[in-house]
């Protein structure tokens, strides 16, 4: 669990056969038991903030919300007649430029905001990857065709011919875009057009669903709220695999694995901080404000600052108080403030002293950054 901004705010381990959604209760204890929250507004992916929690769990609780629709639910809206429509991103009349969010309703969500969002880039994506499986499935197809129109040994029999079409389609879950005719000695199929268009009209589009007001939360900040989960999924990764390595967990009691996880989450606590306090010397954005004032929309993607692309063109920081200096990733910065040392030298029987290294110009940069001082 974290604050909006990505900081953790605290983990919990679950027996692995705990599904998803059942561990939004134990959270919410925490928000309103240990931290004494009275307005809290839950943000969540579509697997977690499902309705059954919300009705069953958030609403009782007296909580907000802000989740996604599922596929299924988006499909429903976009039928005949739905609220969900095309029209919703023809170009606006008061500006340059297609719309990418409409907010919309439907009874089927009484008292609640939907808001339709469009990413042209992941609707380009969605169908490039639609236009590969459809390619690779259609080969597959056409290699049991053969083999059943070969004159020597052909596939033969309806089920061991539906046996190896069901193999293909199944692979890449391409069944919905291929209308398949099988008998015992013959094999067809073609491109369901209808289903691919019917597809390809949502593609690029998700619908972001909360009871948040107008007033409380517009359009534009109930996106950045949803989208704020990117934060969390970071965390998550980074004591996963990227920074603290959490996996593979060597313990073998539940106790220990819990301290386990505990450590790495306060870890990532420091992480966290720490790169906040040394952006400025890492390939990190240094500047948020001045990413958010470039960004179109909160549905299009981030730009990065001024500041960081210079950082990234130049690989150099901006001159502060001296030359400017190599910008690190935050493992090549730790592994330069460790080779700061202190040697303890014995001068005669009784006498101790501590000699310290004297930092360089980049670890005196992070030290300052880091509010600590540096000695000599």
């Amino acid at each position: 669990m974290c604050a909006a901004e990505g900081c953790p705010v605290a983990v919990e381990v679950f027996e692995g056969n705990t599904a998803d959604p059942l561990t939004l209760s134990t959270q919410i204890d925490k928000l309103k038991q240990r931290f004494r929250l009275q307005r809290v507004v839950m943000v969540g992916d579509r697997g977690v903030l499902t309705s059954a929690r919300i009705e069953q769990t958030l609403r009782p609780a007296g909580l907000d919300w802000i989740t996604a629709l599922r596929a299924p639910a988006i499909k429903q809206l976009a039928a005949e007649g739905g609220p969900l429509q095309p029209s919703l991103f023809t170009p606006a009349p008061a500006k340059a430029g297609d719309r990418d969010m409409a907010e919309i309703t439907s009874p089927d969500y009484p008292g609640e905001r939907l808001v339709v969002c469009k990413n042209p880039l992941l609707a380009e994506e969605r169908a490039r990857k639609r236009a590969e499986l459809l390619a690779a499935t259609e080969k597959e197809l056409a290699r049991i065709a053969a083999r059943v129109q070969r004159a020597r040994s052909a596939l033969r029999g309806a089920a061991a011919i539906g046996q190896a079409v069901g193999a293909v389609l199944g692979q890449r879950h391409m069944a919905k875009h291929f209308q398949i005719s099988i008998t015992d000695e013959t094999f067809s199929f073609a491109q369901n057009s209808v289903s691919i268009a019917a597809e390809a009209a949502l593609d690029g589009i998700y619908v972001i669903r909360t009871n948040l007001p107008a007033t409380q939360s517009d359009v534009a900040a109930t996106v950045r709220a949803y989208k704020s989960l990117s934060g969390v999924e970071h965390a998550f990764r980074s004591l996963k695999t990227v920074d603290l390595e959490l996996r593979p967990v060597f313990h073998w009691t539940a106790p220990r694995v819990r301290a386990h996880v505990l450590l790495c989450m306060l870890a990532y606590y420091l992480q966290w901080h720490m790169r906040r306090s040394l952006a400025p010397m890492l390939f990190d954005e240094p500047d948020p404000a001045g990413r958010a004032a470039r960004r179109t929309s909160p549905v299009a993607k981030a730009v990065p600052s001024p500041a960081a692309q210079r950082k990234a063109a130049r690989k150099r920081t901006d001159p502060v108080d001296g030359e400017p200096l190599p910008v690190h990733s935050f493992h090549t910065l730790l592994g330069d403030l460790a080779t700061l040392t202190r040697n303890v030298v014995r001068l005669g029987r009784d006498h101790l002293t501590a000699i310290l290294a004297t930092p360089t110009q980049t670890q005196r940069r992070a030290l300052d950054l880091l509010g600590l001082t540096s000695t000599t």
